[in-house]
């Protein structure tokens, strides 16, 4: 500890062994011990004691559009990564898709890192894309660093991103599986969607009927026979359907290698409160019943499910529109996701302990970030200081996010972000923040 040049104390760290009164020493960046409360501080040391405000490691968000570059005025990684330091993020790793172009070659991987260089907030890696036509450039984007390949089984929204097919699919996945890599997939069947209702107008009853929720399940059970069959890594992303937890089960009972994340949004949001025209709340897939939302809770409780992330998806106010066939799809949360999952969880007695453990050390775990979603020695110093008992009223004028439209509008929270840590630097606090002090983060092998 003598050569700690930062020492965090609190009556209530989240330690991997559990929640407890601590001191953390930090030094070049890095946790170096986790010590009894009333350790002595190093003269040398600086000493920053949050009192009974809970520690807890950053948390690590793997679904993030950033649209940056192209669509920029969407999102940008200026913006994006300043509203996920205000939610105590410290890590998130971006979406091939929806910005121009998208990260679907090496080329293209390096036009976004160069974008986003000297304007990340927090600690920033990618997804590569599986498209149709880029089979040949998966292992050299996985050379490259990329944290896995992002394909979507139904049209994804922008034309540049198409959707894989069945033969698709099986081609991609089998090349994926040749170096061990990870695809994770929007997983709607394309021919159930295609067979649903679609009626438009600003009903949100009908926009639900037209994303039933067997378009999910039989792309997820499409998904887990090619991984079962090729030995594949595969996740699913921002489950929404209840009605495809038990085939996640029993695939994973199987030993088929499958993980699942859902989304803050179906964790807390419920269709029946969904006013008609309000197209902030709409994202693909849908926000469900309350019934549904309680099974996904109980998913999460058994392990089922594994995380929880925001899968932000920013677009213009003017895309927004009172019709839900044509509104742009996505929900704005990183600023958000903790104090909205938090409160939820708290109501259904969960822990603080179980919400870092799916939205920091599971999410770590899925990207391979092995510094990443723990306070532990060893680990990157990222922290989050959280008032867990603190409330607040959503207001849009306080989003960092480039385009203030949120489904949280006016919703009253719980947990207030005090300060969030990079590398043992204080990064935001009390709506400040620091020069961006990011890295660009690469797979390890």
């Amino acid at each position: 500890m003598s050569d700690a040049e930062l020492v965090l104390r609190s009556t209530r760290v989240i330690t991997p062994e559990g929640t407890r009164a601590a001191t953390v020493t930090v030094s070049a960046g890095t946790i170096t011990a986790v010590l009894p409360y009333d350790a002595e501080v190093p003269a040398a040391a600086r000493l920053e004691d949050v009192g009974d405000h809970v520690l807890l490691p950053g948390l690590v968000d793997t679904h993030v559009h950033v649209n940056d570059p192209g669509r920029t005025e969407w999102e940008g990684f200026w913006t994006a990564t300043r509203a996920a330091a205000a939610g105590g993020i410290t890590t998130l790793v971006d979406m091939p898709l929806n910005s121009l172009p998208p990260t679907t070659t090496v080329g293209n991987l390096r036009i976004k890192q160069e974008v986003a260089a000297d304007k990340a907030h927090i600690d920033v890696g990618f997804w590569g894309g599986a498209l149709p036509g880029n089979v040949k450039d998966l292992r050299p984007l996985h050379d490259a660093g990329v944290f896995g390949f992002k394909a979507f089984l139904s049209p994804s929204g922008v034309d540049e991103f198409p959707h894989l097919d069945q033969e698709q699919l099986t081609r991609s996945l089998t090349e994926i599986a040749g170096f061990d890599g990870l695809l994770i997939v929007h997983a709607e069947d394309p021919h159930r969607l295609a067979a649903a209702p679609q009626r438009g107008g600003p009903r949100y009853a009908d926009f639900l009927a037209s994303r039933p929720r067997d378009a999910e399940d039989s792309a997820i059970a499409t998904l887990i026979a090619e991984a079962k069959r090729l030995d594949a890594r595969v996740h699913v992303l921002h489950l929404s359907s209840s009605d495809a937890l038990p085939l996640i089960a029993a695939a994973r009972a199987e030993g088929v290698r499958l993980t699942v994340e859902t989304c803050p949004h179906y964790l807390t949001l419920t269709a029946e409160e969904v006013p008609d025209g309000a197209s902030e709340f709409k994202c693909c897939p849908p926000i469900r019943e309350a019934a549904n939302q309680d099974l996904l809770w109980q998913a999460l409780a058994d392990g089922v499910v594994d995380c929880v992330v925001t899968d932000h998806s920013p677009s213009t106010a003017d895309l927004k529109t009172d019709d839900f066939a044509t509104a742009w799809g996505g929900i704005s949360g990183l600023q958000l996701s903790l104090p909205a999952v938090w409160t939820e969880a708290r109501r259904r007695g969960h822990t603080l302990e179980d919400v870092v453990r799916w939205m920091s050390t599971r999410t770590a775990a899925l990207a391979g970030l092995s510094r990443k979603g723990a306070i532990e020695a060893g680990r990157d110093a990222d922290f989050a200081v959280l008032a867990p008992d603190e409330t607040f009223t959503v207001d849009p004028a306080g989003l960092q996010h480039r385009n203030r439209v949120t489904a949280y509008a006016g919703r009253t929270l719980q947990g207030v972000v005090k300060s969030t840590w990079l590398r043992g630097e204080r990064i935001a606090a009390d709506g400040e923040f620091s020069e961006p002090k990011g890295r660009l983060l690469t797979r390890t092998p």
